[in-house]
């Protein structure tokens, strides 16, 4: 964690989407997701912890049966990226069952990978990604995101989930350093 005052941060940042446009991006995930699973009964994986905060808004707006659970994998230890660390892989209550696992970000991609490749050797049956907002980057990623609720061009975000330096994930908009 850095010494600086966090609310330097916000000082610095320009606003990308506020808190109004970052609802409605939720809600009309939420309506697509209830049409896609209106007859299913997915597992839901909420991706610790930058995933709680589009999870706790997304998942009352969720009208079709679901069973909850979670998994923690980073390759943020304060640091620039490094190799993923399990902290709480996926169960195996998901073998034979479609899990759609809710994130914050999809960055680079290598992180939702390592769990969507984990969740396949659990033997799930179908893995789908919902991501509150993708990053624009000029590379290929090693995953997609099925459903998408912004886009954010390749900057420094936070605020909804994501954080600047371990600060300010409870933001209800996106900034950009």
């Amino acid at each position: 964690m850095t010494t600086v005052d966090p609310r330097l941060y916000i000082q610095k940042a320009e606003v990308l989407y506020n808190e109004q446009v970052v609802d409605q991006a939720i809600s009309t995930l939420a309506k697509q997701l209830n049409i896609d699973y209106a007859d299913e009964s997915p597992v839901v994986l909420c991706v610790m912890g930058g995933g709680v905060f589009f999870t706790g808004q997304l998942l009352p707006q969720l009208h079709f049966s679901l069973e909850f659970d979670y998994v923690h994998a980073t390759r943020y230890h304060g640091t620039e990226g490094s190799a993923v660390e399990w902290l709480v892989r996926p169960k195996e209550k998901i073998n034979g069952r479609k899990v759609l696992i809710l994130d914050d970000i999809l960055d680079a991609g290598i992180t939702l990978k390592t769990i969507a490749d984990e969740c396949r050797l659990l033997g799930a049956t179908e893995i789908k990604v919902a991501v509150l907002v993708e990053k624009k980057l000029e590379v290929l990623k090693p995953i997609h995101a099925d459903y998408v609720g912004l886009i954010v061009p390749n900057r420094y975000v936070f605020g909804c989930g994501m954080d600047v330096y371990g600060w300010w994930r409870n933001l209800p908009a996106i900034y950009a350093l």
